[in-house]
């Protein structure tokens, strides 16, 4: 049973930083895509970035392109998402996505599990 664990969510100021967290387990996540994906309040569900497992290919939304960073450390089975420069619109819940196979897909529809979420806000 494949499971996704994400952490590091809070309340932060524009401007400030947060690093989110997302711990994979139930088995070996080689070959796999992992991403994180947002959703605000009324609003749809957002793709933010992906990274293959290996760690070689990553891709970003153009909203956080340069100011957030996506990570991977394989031996912890852990994907990172090192947020700086927040902006209130990057108020969300972020839910951390794996998928099998190494391409990177920004639609939601491709991937075939899922976290329960961390809400991040940032006041303005």
């Amino acid at each position: 049973q494949v499971q996704l664990v994400e952490s590091g969510g809070g309340l932060v100021q524009a401007g400030g930083s947060l690093r989110l967290s997302c711990a994979a387990s139930g088995r070996t996540f080689s070959g796999y895509a992992m991403a994180w994906f947002r959703q605000a309040p009324g609003k749809e569900r957002e793709f933010v970035a992906a990274i293959t497992w290996s760690g070689g290919n990553k891709y970003y939304a153009d909203s956080v392109k340069g100011r957030f960073t996506i990570s991977g450390d394989n031996a912890k089975n852990t994907v990172y998402l090192q947020m700086n420069s927040l902006k209130p619109e990057d108020t969300a819940v972020y839910y951390c996505a794996a998928r099998v196979g190494s391409s990177l897909r920004r639609s939601g529809g491709m991937y075939d599990y899922w976290g329960q979420g961390t809400q991040v806000t940032v006041s303005s």
